[in-house]
């Protein structure tokens, strides 16, 4: 089944819909505190891309390219993205949506790093991606996984 992924918009809609995520955090109130400072236009870009399901959103992942100078996941060093906060509501997991967004990510085809929650990393296995395998500290207490194109 194909979804169609789309950039989510800035506005006090997605926020709405975000407080129905777990991983709702410091991003999303930064988020606000733009908004209600009249910063963030409407379009103004937003690294959160998701799937909706009618006018619900049931999926969503934040997006960061980096660059190659902050690269200590990948040898040699080179630009990458940051898939953060990929979840999926309750309701609508085991239906692809997950997949269809990390498919999205690797659409750019460049190097992707993760970090897995627990209980996800046969997810993110079946989706091609590694544990990091060369010697580095661990990320900020995390395990990171990263796939390659």
């Amino acid at each position: 089944m194909e979804y169609n992924v789309e950039p989510l918009l800035v506005n006090y809609k997605t926020l709405e819909e975000f407080k129905k995520f777990k991983e709702y955090g410091i991003q999303e109130l930064s988020m606000h505190e733009d908004l209600e400072a009249n910063i963030i236009e409407n379009d103004s870009e937003s690294p959160f891309y998701g799937i909706y399901f009618g006018d619900k959103l049931v999926a969503r992942m934040s997006l960061y390219r980096r660059s190659a100078k902050f690269d200590q996941y990948f040898e040699p060093p080179q630009d990458y993205l940051e898939l953060w906060k990929l979840e999926v509501l309750p309701d609508y997991q085991g239906k692809g949506y997950g997949r269809a967004l990390v498919e999205f990510a690797k659409h750019y085809n460049l190097p992707i790093k993760t970090n897995a929650r627990l209980q996800s990393h046969d997810f993110w296995r079946k989706m091609g991606f590694e544990t990091v395998t060369y010697n580095m500290e661990r990320d900020l207490g995390q395990n990171p996984l990263v796939w390659k194109p």
